[in-house]
């Protein structure tokens, strides 16, 4: 299989492409195939990886003009369009025309972000906006003899977004991120949701609140890539979407 991977750090003037022959086995995944790349044909290619069981989500990059997770993404998948993914256009999932998209697979950083190296991108602008939604679990004041019990309805609801492990595939997916780097991002507010929700939690209005303005909630203009894209199944888009009318119901138009 042949590779076609960005490569950039500062010594260059500008970014590169260089192309990689990988022979695939059954089962390989994009980070099989970089793994190779790097031990056999050029040590100096860089990515980020940690746990290879897509729990982590330090291996997310642009893989064929679709934000995936390399250590989930087969190499036989790809090939056979199996798990064809239509986003709405954004600038970064461009075709280009040095692209060959029948013969070869086209790995790019996450889009949005800066790159570092090759396809480490500089996550710090994606963790500051995630911070300023306060993702920290603030109990309520109710004290009980038991623990605060939830009901299974509740754990359900809650569970959809627990799950987001921060790969920042939305963020890159946005086409609002694209176009306003301070638009929170469907990351951070589908964790805002996450507390919101939380029946544990002390000032669920307060929650609310925190992005009522044109940077939050109110910025998101329901393209739905972020759902597409996220492979924990997260729907942030559903979660704006529901935030924004509660605000609504109580008569709260966005600040700022």
């Amino acid at each position: 299989m042949r590779f076609k991977i960005y490569r950039y750090n500062e010594s260059l003037k500008k970014p590169r492409y260089d192309v990689f022959n990988v022979k695939e086995k059954p089962g390989m995944t994009i980070l099989s195939a970089l793994f190779n790349i790097q031990e056999n044909l050029d040590d100096s290619l860089s990515f980020r990886y940690s746990c290879r069981g897509a729990v982590c989500g330090s291996c997310a990059m642009l893989i064929n003009k679709i934000p995936r997770l390399a250590c989930r993404t087969q190499i036989s998948q790809l090939a056979n369009n199996s798990d064809q993914i239509k986003l709405k256009p954004y600038p970064s999932i461009e075709i280009p025309s040095f692209w060959n998209q029948e013969k070869e697979i086209l790995i790019e950083p996450l889009p949005h972000l800066k790159v570092i190296k090759d396809l480490i991108v500089n996550m710090d602008k994606f963790y500051k906006n995630y911070n300023k939604i306060e993702p920290i679990f603030k109990s309520s004041n109710i004290k009980t003899k038991i623990e605060q019990l939830m009901s299974p309805e509740e754990t359900n609801k809650l569970e959809k977004y627990t799950n987001c492990i921060l790969c920042a595939a939305c963020y890159g997916a946005c086409p609002v991120n694209a176009k306003n780097d301070k638009y929170l991002g469907p990351a951070a507010l589908a964790k805002l949701f996450r507390f919101y929700l939380d029946p544990r939690e002390n000032d669920h209005k307060k929650r609310l609140l925190n992005a009522n303005n044109k940077t939050g909630w109110w910025a998101c203009e329901f393209k739905t890539n972020c759902k597409l894209v996220c492979p924990k199944g997260v729907t942030p888009n559903i979660a704006i979407g529901i935030a924004r009318n509660d605000l609504i119901k109580i008569g709260k138009k966005p600040e700022g």
